[in-house]
């Protein structure tokens, strides 16, 4: 797959690359929503949540312990931050490649509970 964020973990459109390891990758989003938003991806192609297989959910995990990792890194993890998972075109998603927000450094509006 030749998505942008593929080509972003294969260095071909250039990004801010805050974190990566053998199966993730994290950089700071291009139009950010808050003070801190970055965006944690799978290096391999997953085009959402929906299309996550079984054998693929301890990705998942390393994705939110990274996020976690990196809003402690960015200064939100006491004050607060918000991880989030859009999925398909109707749930906001924009780009065919799972991805977490991580969004902090302000108070957050819209809260779910």
């Amino acid at each position: 797959m030749d998505c942008v964020f593929c080509q972003i973990v294969s260095k071909k459109i250039p990004s801010d690359i805050v974190y990566q390891d053998g199966e993730v990758l994290a950089f700071r989003d291009i139009n950010p929503q808050a003070p801190v938003h970055l965006l944690v991806i799978p290096k391999k192609h997953i085009a959402s949540l929906a299309e996550l297989a079984e054998e693929e959910l301890p990705l998942m995990g390393r994705m939110v312990s990274v996020a976690s990792k990196l809003a402690e890194r960015e200064g939100v993890s006491e004050s607060g931050y918000r991880l989030v998972i859009n999925c398909g075109r109707e749930g906001g998603q924009l780009v065919p490649h799972l991805h977490l927000h991580l969004l902090g450094g302000r108070q957050l509006r819209g809260q779910l509970g």
